[in-house]
């Protein structure tokens, strides 16, 4: 084999291993960078629901007069927006889900992310006004506060 032939095969050889190469490189990059960016998108789906049922509540509240209490709430939520006239007919619009996700009252309580943790919500009725919480059993992501007014409805993520 001549001194040509040699060296057009170790050029085809290290061009193939670089292109290989540069793949794995590629990948190694990408892969971890698209799987933060689909982690951020879980939790603004996570978040989103929450602050769907935080609506909800406050819904619930105008309608009826009071949060629901701690003991069954959240199924009392989900039974007032299964029964409610005004919930019925104006919840895809109060009530917009992020995409992929459409509404449904059924579902609302539940977290979106895998396993789908339900929503744990507590009542404080010893103080006026009555004080709610919200929590992400999975995060530590909540809306409101059991003891301080001030956050009444609040988000602790913004």
């Amino acid at each position: 084999m001549d001194l040509n032939t040699r060296n057009n095969i170790l050029t085809i050889v290290l061009g193939i291993l670089i292109i290989g190469l540069s793949y794995f490189l590629y990948r190694s990059i990408v892969d971890p960078y698209q799987e933060v960016l689909e982690e951020q998108e879980m939790v603004e789906r996570e978040r989103h629901r929450m602050e769907l049922v935080r609506d909800a509540l406050v819904q619930y509240r105008n309608r009826r007069g009071n949060f629901p209490p701690t003991d069954g709430g959240l199924d009392s939520l989900v039974q007032f927006l299964q029964e409610d006239e005004f919930m019925i007919a104006n919840a895809d619009s109060i009530l917009a889900e992020r995409p992929p996700s459409v509404y449904s009252p059924d579902s609302l309580t539940y977290s979106p992310r895998p396993p789908h943790n339900r929503f744990e919500y507590t009542l404080n009725d010893t103080l006026r006004p009555r004080l709610y919480l919200l929590e992400n059993p999975g995060t530590d992501d909540r809306i409101g506060d059991l003891e301080r007014t001030t956050l009444l409805n609040a988000p602790n993520w913004n």
